[in-house]
Parts: C-alpha cells; sequence; structure tokens
C-alpha cells in the first residue's frame, strides 16, 4: 500500500537532501497537477521548465518513481517525485509533524497552504469577476474549456449535449500518429478529464445519454490502443473507470435489455484489447432473464461455427474471444461439463490438456482428470508443457506410481538443467527417500553439460570458450552449501548478480573472500558506463570498505581506492562518486 510507503522521510532518503529541498519547494508553490491513482500507483504532472510526467508506485514493497525529467532518465528519485509524493500526503492527510522526526518542523507548519489562500480570497470577489477570471483561464487551458463548454451543453439539454460530448470524446482520443511513453500522460490526461465530465452524466435524467457515450469513448479508445505506449497502464485505467460507468448507467437507466445484450455481446467479441469487460455476468442485474438469454442465443450461434482443431495454427482472435465468452457463461452456471467440452474445440497442445485435467481435478474427478492429462501427454510426446507434466508426477505420486513420477521428473531436469527442475527433483526423490544417491547424479549430469557447452564448437562458436558455472553456484547458493559455491565461483565464469550474493553470505564468516568476490566483480560493473552502473559500483566499494574497516585493514582499503581512481580516470561521474567514499572514509578516521 502507498499508505505504508510514501512519507517524508522515504521521499529524503530516496532522493537525497537537496532534490528533496526542491521537491518541497515545487510542492509549495503549487507546480504539482491533480493526482491520478490507481491501485498502487500515482500519477501527476509537475510544472517546471518543461511539463513532466511523474509516476510513483510500489514495487515489490519499495516505493520507486519515474519522471519524463533527465535527472530520472539517470536513474535519480528527482525533485518532481519528491514534489507529487509530497502532494499525496497533503491529500491524504499524513503529512504532520511527527512524521517530519523529532525537532522538525512538517512543510505544514513552516509554509501557508496556497490554495488555503486563494480559496480565501476568491471568496471576498463578485459573481462578476469570477466569471471573467474564469473565461480568461479558459481562453488558454483547453481542458478547462472543455469541461465548462460541457456543463453548458449539459445544462441546455437536447441533441446538442450528446453532440458535444461525442466531439470532446473525438478529439481527446484523436492520436495523430504514435504517442510515445513520454506523451502519453498528457493524452491520458485529456482523455481522463473528458471521463469526468461523463461521470457527471451519472444522474436519472441522463443516465441513458451516458450509456451510449461510454461505449462510444470506450470503442474509440479500443482501436487507436496501437498507437499508444500504454506500458504504464495509465489509459487502461481510464477505459476501466469508463466501463465501471457505463455498468452503473446501465443499472440506473435500464435499456432495453434484448439491445443492450446485442451491444455488450459485439464489444465483448471484437473490441480488440479487452480493457474494460461487457460479458455477461458482469452485467447480470441489467440484462436480466430477456438479455442473458439473448446474449447466450448470440454466442452459441457464433460457437456453432468455430470448427475442433488438434494443431497449432497461430493465434485467432475471433476464436479466443468466443471462447473466452463460452467460458465464462459455463463458469457462471457452474457446468463443469459443458467447460471441458469448450476446452475440448481445441486440442492443439498439451497445455489445453492440462487445463481440462485441472478443471476435473478441482470438480474432484480425479481419474477424469489423469486421463485428460495421460491424453495430453501421448498427443504430444515431444517435449509436453512441464505442468501437464507436473500435474502428472502430483498424481503419480498419490497413486503410488513412484517410478513413473521420478522418470517424468527427471526428463525435465535432463531437457532442461536448471536450478527449478533440480528443486522438482529434489521435492520428488525426498518424498520417495532416494534424495542423496539421485543428487550425485543430477550433479553428474550438470557437470558433463557444462563440460560439453564449453568444448563444443560451431559456425558461431569457432573455439571453446571458458565453462559457465552460473547454474552449479545457483543450486549451492540454494542448497546452502557455501564451500560448494565458492568451488563453483572459482572454477570457470558465473553470473555477476550470484557472485555479489555469495560475497553477501560470506561478509560475516569470511571477510577476505567475500571482499575477493566485491573486487571481482566491481571492474566489469563500472565498465558498462551509465549511472545506474557506477551507483552499483560505488555501492559495493562500500561493502568492501566497511569489511576491511571491521579488519583494521583502512590503509589497504585507500590503496584500492585509488588504483580504482587510477584504473577508471576517465569516467567523470563515477570518479565524483568515488569521492564521497573517500571524503567518508577520511571523516571516519
Amino acid at each position: 500500500m502507498l499508505a505504508t510507503l510514501i512519507n517524508r522521510n522515504a521521499l529524503e532518503a530516496l532522493a537525497g537532501g537537496t532534490a528533496f529541498q526542491r521537491g518541497e519547494e515545487y510542492f509549495a508553490v503549487g507546480a504539482v497537477g491533480r493526482l491520478r491513482v490507481q491501485g498502487n500507483r500515482v500519477f501527476a504532472k509537475v510544472e517546471g521548465t518543461e511539463t513532466y510526467q511523474v509516476e510513483l508506485r510500489n514495487e515489490d514493497g519499495e516505493l520507486a518513481g519515474d519522471c519524463s525529467c533527465p535527472r530520472a532518465g539517470d536513474g535519480y528519485f528527482c525533485k518532481h517525485c519528491v514534489a507529487v509524493g509530497l502532494a499525496w500526503l497533503n491529500e491524504h492527510g499524513s503529512a504532520s509533524p511527527s512524521s517530519d522526526g523529532p525537532g522538525r518542523k512538517s512543510a505544514k507548519a513552516k509554509r501557508r497552504n496556497p490554495w488555503k489562500d486563494i480559496r480565501q480570497y476568491l471568496e471576498t470577489q463578485t459573481s462578476e469577476s469570477l466569471i471573467e477570471v474564469l473565461l480568461d483561464v479558459a481562453q488558454r487551458d483547453d481542458r478547462l474549456f472543455q469541461s465548462l463548454l460541457l456543463k453548458a451543453e449539459r445544462t441546455h439539454g437536447g441533441g446538442n449535449a450528446e453532440k458535444a460530448f461525442r466531439r470532446a470524446i473525438d478529439d481527446a482520443v484523436q492520436t495523430r500518429g504514435f504517442i510515445d511513453w513520454r506523451e502519453v500522460g498528457t493524452y491520458a490526461g485529456d482523455i481522463d478529464q473528458v471521463a469526468d465530465s461523463l461521470s457527471e452524466l451519472l444522474q436519472p435524467d441522463s443516465a441513458a445519454m451516458l450509456v451510449g457515450l461510454a461505449e462510444h469513448a470506450i470503442e474509440k479508445i479500443e482501436n487507436v490502443m496501437e498507437q499508444v505506449d500504454d506500458s504504464n497502464g495509465e489509459i487502461g485505467g481510464i477505459v476501466r473507470r469508463l466501463g465501471e460507468l457505463h455498468l452503473k448507467a446501465c443499472t440506473l437507466a435500464k435499456p432495453d435489455p434484448v439491445a443492450l445484450a446485442e451491444r455488450l455481446f459485439r464489444f465483448e467479441a471484437s473490441l480488440p484489447f479487452g480493457l474494460s469487460s461487457f460479458d455477461a455476468a458482469t452485467y447480470r442485474a441489467p440484462l436480466g432473464k430477456k438479455g442473458l438469454q439473448r446474449y447466450r442465443d448470440l454466442a452459441e450461434a457464433e460457437w456453432q461455427k468455430i470448427k475442433p482443431r488438434s494443431d497449432d495454427k497461430g493465434y485467432d482472435a475471433h476464436r479466443s474471444a468466443i471462447t473466452r465468452i463460452m467460458e465464462r457463461l459455463a463458469e457462471a452456471n457452474g457446468d463443469v461439463d459443458e467447460l471441458v467440452a469448450i476446452k475440448a474445440k481445441d486440442l492443439s497442445s498439451s497445455y489445453r490438456y492440462l487445463g481440462i485435467a485441472e478443471i476435473l481435478d478441482t470438480a474432484k474427478r480425479h481419474d477424469e482428470a489423469l486421463d485428460w492429462a495421460e491424453r495430453g501427454l501421448k498427443a504430444f510426446p515431444d517435449r509436453p508443457h512441464d505442468g501437464l507434466r507436473d500435474f502428472l508426477v502430483t498424481a503419480y505420486l498419490k497413486r503410488k506410481r513412484n517410478d513413473e513420477a521420478l522418470q517424468l521428473t527427471w526428463i525435465q531436469f535432463e531437457e532442461r538443467p536448471g536450478l527449478e527442475p533440480y528443486k522438482k527433483l529434489h521435492e520428488v526423490a525426498g518424498k520417495l527417500g532416494i534424495w542423496p544417491v539421485q543428487r550425485e547424479r543430477a550433479l553428474a549430469l550438470l557437470g558433463q553439460t557444462i563440460t560439453k557447452e564449453a568444448t563444443s564448437t560451431s559456425r558461431w562458436k569457432p573455439r571453446p570458450s571458458t565453462p559457465n558455472y552460473s547454474l552449479r553456484l545457483s543450486i549451492a547458493l540454494w542448497e546452502i552449501d557455501l564451500d560448494a559455491a565458492w568451488t563453483a565461483a572459482h572454477q570457470g565464469m558465473c553470473d555477476r548478480s550470484l557472485l555479489i550474493t555469495l560475497a553477501g553470505k560470506l561478509e560475516k564468516d569470511r571477510a577476505d573472500d567475500a571482499i575477493s568476490l566485491y573486487r571481482r566483480v566491481i571492474p566489469a560493473i563500472v565498465e558498462e558506463t551509465k549511472n545506474s552502473a557506477y551507483e552499483e559500483g560505488v555501492r559495493l566499494v562500500r561493502r568492501v570498505g566497511d569489511l576491511m574497516k571491521t579488519q583494521k585493514k583502512l590503509s589497504q582499503y585507500g590503496d584500492y581506492l585509488a588504483e580504482l581512481r587510477l584504473q577508471f580516470k576517465p569516467k567523470r561521474n563515477f570518479i565524483k562518486l568515488l569521492d564521497d567514499v573517500t571524503r567518508s572514509m577520511t571523516l571516519a578516521k
């Protein structure tokens, strides 16, 4: 939850003192635009030298930020991100003095609230002067102009209001070329503004109009999504909001259920991205019995045109949409046999058989489930889906068919030696009480595979290569066998992240070994020549310093810093970060 991640201390820790102070200034002068909260994400515009698009989000339990400014592009948590964080705190009432730490006054205590001052000023003005101010601003702010125009048209009523809304939707959605990530915030803001105006139509006298307008907006947006980079999900969030408005408007307006069913089915079957749900279960209330039956009739008529297939002919969007509709109808009815029959119309991969087996297994029809799984394995004996084999392994173990379970698990490891197949082998062999023997066999096979890959040559690999022991190292780390991990790390090349992980585990009892691993990976990191790599490299340099300090080897650490300075002298940004390390070391003496 954002409420547990966003606080003043967290923002200052991420941004640093200088950027945090500048962010406070941006927030204080009202540079942050309206916040849009979608789940665990916050979006806003910040007015600076340019208009910057900012996003704050929960990233694996940590606060993360993105901004279209150059500093954020270099990987820093910038002042604009700080400003948006403070604006979020202000709206949610979390920016209290207690959150600022002892002896420190909050931003609210230090500065007057500019919005409060503005409100107090406006309350003293006449209506005529306020109208003049508003009209003047509307001439320079297209979004405000559109919002006021739609309010005015709605007040006048009649067909002109609907035409004005449709025109506003069309203008906001029109792309005029591809919209990349730097422009999508502004684009989304324009559509969101129209969605705000549409939400005002959720009233008894205008709900019927809202039904048609929401459908028009959703269809328009769906048809331009190929021209928009919506990797942050802003547009998708707006479409889902429009879908919620549409459902509420249908419930309020009670449109003809048969006509509604026909439109809903068309949308669910044809809209390319399916950003909002138009399935029958979602609209059960406004559809009623007549609408639900019409929806089903349309689906079944289209389903009859779908031919069974047993081989993969590529993705078919129409087939996929109709199948999804039929599956949802069957799920809503709780009809397992109907659902199995629907899925059985496409047996083009072993994964399809797995889906049927899982449905039957959930319904406690275990023998039928096993039969379908075995049929899938027989139909696709050459590299079937691992999930299907895992399903069979579980089923075989329950039935004491232990040899078959072990064999299927071994096949996965032999086909693709890796940590996950190794874990599966450990689990199955452990249940059978034969893990030590199977472990030796697995590690022997892994050693042979590593050697074979290193010594093999081809047109693209004309010479033998250094053996890659990354997998052996990852297995040793999983088994918490640090001696085996250390050996693997020195038998050949290894993935850098694994070496760093190993070093971290060695710090407590084998500090010298940890230092040697850190020193081994740091040069390769710095050679990537980008600020994020420099920061990672310096973080590890500091770890080396901490370890050497505990060993009372600060003079040797100073020599090491000098070596790095000489080796990477041309990389000025790295040297600047290294200077901070040197200053910290000097102060610590």
